[in-house]
């Protein structure tokens, strides 16, 4: 409630005349200390607008008397950092991985810098230190859908995994729908669901079905993942004896990866990526699982 201001009979002070509950607010001056720090506040701001970029209009802004800009700062330093490694980046590309796994020197500024390139461009779907994640393939184990040498996971960082941008030499296999496409019969593809648990030692939902299910597996399944379950890397094809399940292991899961089998993608970093920053990312991967 607003009133007349009067003076306060304790203090002295005038009141500002609002009134709550029977509390007068007193009309106090700010202390001089802050009273001068508010206009000195004001002062650096006005001389700033006038020295440095700061005002927006339209498309862009007041370009200031100094014209600086911390963006122009951040490209100046980004442009000495790489002046500075132009030199030992120009060895890592004109090494092979081999000689750079054999340089102590050189292996350790590739790892460190392949670590950089995966958490900004991989770990998103691999995982924080290829960890991975439901779906995407750990890359800190020792189990290679492609093959797990320096050269085979260059190519494939190099051209991806089922990429139509790069097609003929991108990493590419489809296992066949076996029950959409009607090539497996819903018995038959249980008989075999049993069989590829017994694969990992896992305990199958009928061992009735475990002996049909392995001679479906031989006529059907072996051409790719062996007569002994244990994969083909030239083909992309997953140990199933490992118990390292890629879409899981469970006997629904590995039901429906028969049913209508998932194919994940990945990108190629051929166009992302320059050649220093692939080899790096190689070597660093290729160190998370011992590579092979």
């Amino acid at each position: 409630m607003a009133g007349k201001p009067e003076k306060d009979p304790v203090t002295g002070v005038e009141t500002t005349g609002h009134e709550w509950d029977g509390i007068k607010e007193l009309n106090t001056p700010l202390p001089s200390w802050w009273v001068y720090t508010f206009y000195a506040t004001i002062a650096f701001s006005v001389v700033w607008f006038i020295l440095f970029p700061a005002i927006p209009y339209g498309p862009g802004a007041t370009t200031g008397l100094t014209g600086s800009t911390a963006r122009e700062s951040v490209e100046a330093s980004i442009a000495e950092a790489q002046s500075a490694r132009a030199a030992i980046n120009q060895q890592i590309v004109d090494a092979n991985l081999d000689d750079i796994q054999s340089d102590p020197d050189l292996l350790n500024y590739a790892l460190t810098g392949g670590r950089i390139v995966f958490a900004d461009n991989c770990a998103p779907c691999h995982g924080v230190g290829g960890s991975g994640q439901l779906n995407y393939p750990i890359l800190a184990d020792d189990a290679w859908l492609w093959g797990g040498t320096l050269d085979a996971i260059q190519q494939t960082v190099v051209y991806g995994v089922r990429n139509q941008e790069y097609e003929l030499d991108a990493r590419f296999s489809l296992m066949p729908n076996y029950g959409s496409d009607g090539l497996l019969t819903g018995e038959e593809i249980a008989a075999v669901t049993n069989y590829v648990l017994t694969l990992s030692d896992a305990e199958p939902e009928d061992p009735a079905l475990v002996e049909s299910g392995g001679v479906i597996f031989a006529e059907q399944c072996s051409a790719c993942h062996g007569e002994d379950g244990k994969g083909m890397s030239d083909l992309g094809a997953p140990n199933l004896t490992d118990a390292i399940w890629l879409y899981g292991g469970s006997y629904e899961e590995i039901e429906r990866q028969l049913w209508q089998p998932r194919h994940g993608v990945m990108p190629g970093w051929i166009d992302r990526l320059d050649p220093a920053a692939i080899k790096m990312v190689s070597l660093y991967v290729h160190s998370l699982g011992g590579g092979q």
